[in-house]
């Protein structure tokens, strides 16, 4: 019964599509159905729409994102479909943060589940020596920190946005712990220098800056001494908005970035990093 109602509602949606010009982004948004109840089929029928109304790739990529607010969080539900982690390489049904952040990603560049499947591949994976991508557990990006610095889809701007000299820094070895063990099995590690803006540097004004749409890593310096530079992703919309997949919350929301990075017991995190979202790599 749920999925024949979910059936009728797809196709009661697509035959008022007709009337629907003079509705704005919003309310047009708002009369799409939940991306995690539709199947592989009818994201190929929805995300051509996504390119007609919205022929400009960052604001395609804010109002995708903004139509996945609401769906389910589950943790660590991406992997290459085959062992060691059989989970599936994209999906909509459910999102941790680096998962919203990606997949978001590859249905902007995308118009249909085929295409955003080979550019989950390109975005989520690093190539080997010849330059082709295949998704493997080790040649995955499973450091934030690491891809928005090396990976041309996802690129940092933080030292756009200040003088260095007004960021912090971090002098890290990533996937190496203190005591030299690996933080994961990849038979991988990278040396390098992480700016970020400091806590007392995020304000309104700062914001206020950022375009309509960017990424946002969380550094979290208690994670340092395990090769980790970051705890958290996101992304921040309109120079004032947090867009993330919760795990408190247990799904996607939208929130004031200000209140949600200073609660009123402080700050979770040690600072942030920003990056730009890019269409073509």
């Amino acid at each position: 019964m749920k999925t024949l109602q979910m059936t009728v509602t797809f196709i009661l949606f697509f035959s008022l599509m007709s009337c629907q010009e003079t509705l704005s982004n919003d309310e047009w948004l708002a009369e799409l159905p939940p991306p995690w109840t539709l199947t592989q089929d009818q994201l190929d029928h929805t995300l051509p729409l996504f390119q007609e109304r919205f022929p400009e790739f960052q604001t395609r990529l804010k109002y995708i994102a903004l139509w996945r607010v609401g769906t389910p969080y589950e943790i660590f539900k991406l992997g290459e479909e085959v062992e060691p982690d059989p989970d599936p390489i994209i999906r909509y049904d459910v999102s941790d943060c680096t998962g919203h952040n990606l997949t978001t990603l590859a249905a902007a560049k995308s118009n249909s589940w085929d295409e955003a499947h080979a550019n989950m591949i390109d975005i989520h994976y690093k190539p080997d020596s010849n330059g082709v991508k295949s998704p493997t557990y080790t040649s995955r990006w499973h450091y934030t920190v690491d891809r928005i610095t090396m990976n041309p889809n996802t690129v940092d701007i933080t030292q756009t946005l200040l003088p260095r000299s007004a960021l912090d820094s971090v002098n890290i070895t990533l996937n190496r712990k203190a005591d030299g063990e690996a933080f994961l099995d990849l038979g991988w590690e990278r040396n390098l220098t992480a700016y970020y803006i400091p806590n007392e540097k995020i304000t309104a004004d700062l914001l206020a800056k950022l375009p309509a749409i960017v990424g946002v890593t969380f550094v979290k310096p208690k994670y340092f001494k395990m090769g980790i530079v970051m705890g958290h992703e996101g992304m921040i919309i309109d120079g004032k908005y947090v867009l993330h997949a919760s795990q408190s919350a247990g799904e996607t929301v939208k929130l004031d970035f200000l209140e949600y990075y200073f609660p009123e017991d402080g700050a979770f995190f040690g600072g942030i990093m920003i990056f730009a979202f890019k269409e073509q790599a």
